[in-house]
């Protein structure tokens, strides 16, 4: 972890804390980031998947020096995983030692049990707890993918950043940590939870942005290829797929053909590396289909127009 740097003091500084993670973000997203940290207040972001949702949380915690504790979200997720559990183990020694000694009562015995030192924290919770180089970034990532009854459960940790454990009591962050929630949308996140956040959709970015975010992602592949794979799969993500290719699948594809000493797209290491952009057999099979041809005649065309 670097040593980090300040909160920044306005959206100009936000943008360049950014960029130095190599992180290229616009205007928008870095003025509800600043807004974010301004007001105390969770960041939720939407997104279809591999626009950089999570990418973001990391480069926050590295920029800023903090820890980063991710939650990853999924069906069945509950307390004992998210937010504590106790060191049923460690409790059961602590029992038999004290039958063996005889040295507590029954309820001071419980009372010992039941204390911070037989707890575990999970990340909701030790994302309440100090930590020595500031309040850390923590990432509820794929909170569609978590059951309702556990939004419930969110709404009293994001509105005061507090966590009441029944034999302990209530936990409150001395200094609420940078919270980011993603979600790919595929459920709706009920209005209660949304109203205690800020709210940002991460979209695809246009050509211009893409080139700059592969300029940097890939420093090494050769220009006309970046060019040639960002007019490839802007013009893909127009096709009717299960699911399109993300920036993260266009980072992948281009270090890919640069790996192959690829300089310029055709048709054959198209159809050969197709599995790097897309995810699912139907889509590459449609793909394969006459698309990737119609598209390579259009990306040719336009770097004709470009050397013009």
């Amino acid at each position: 972890m670097s040593d980090g740097v300040a909160i920044p003091d306005s959206v100009d500084e936000t943008l360049a804390l950014l960029s130095g993670g190599d992180y290229v973000a616009d205007r928008n997203l870095a003025t509800s980031l600043f807004i974010a940290f301004r007001l105390n207040r969770p960041l939720f972001l939407e997104g279809e998947a591999g626009v950089g949702k999570t990418a973001l949380a990391a480069v926050l915690a590295e920029r800023l020096g903090r820890s980063l504790l991710r939650l990853q979200c999924y069906e069945g997720l509950d307390v004992s995983s998210a937010v504590y559990e106790w060191n049923y183990a460690r409790q059961m020694i602590e029992i038999r030692l004290s039958e063996a000694m005889g040295d507590r009562d029954r309820q001071t015995l419980a009372g010992d049990i039941f204390s911070e030192r037989f707890l575990i924290s999970r990340p909701l919770l030790e994302a309440l707890r100090p930590h020595d180089e500031g309040p850390p970034v923590l990432l509820i990532d794929e909170l569609d993918r978590a059951d309702e009854p556990f939004e419930a459960f969110l709404l009293e940790v994001l509105a005061d950043y507090q966590i009441t454990i029944p034999e302990i009591g209530t936990i409150r962050a001395a200094e609420p940590p940078i919270v980011l929630i993603t979600s790919n949308r595929t459920r709706e996140i009920h209005d209660a939870l949304k109203r205690r956040c800020l709210y940002h959709w991460i979209d695809y970015p246009d050509a211009q942005r893409e080139r700059e975010i592969l300029r940097v992602r890939v420093p090494d592949a050769d220009p006309r290829l970046t060019h040639e794979v960002v007019a490839f799969v802007q013009q893909l993500r127009e096709v009717d797929f299960f699911k399109s290719p993300g920036v993260a699948e266009s980072i992948d594809w281009l270090r890919a053909l640069s790996t192959l000493a690829q300089e310029s797209l055709d048709p054959a290491i198209v159809d050969q590396t197709l599995g790097v952009l897309l995810k699912y057999q139907d889509d590459i099979d449609k793909a394969r289909g006459g698309e990737t041809q119609r598209i390579l005649a259009d990306v040719g065309t336009g770097m004709t127009a470009v050397a013009e």
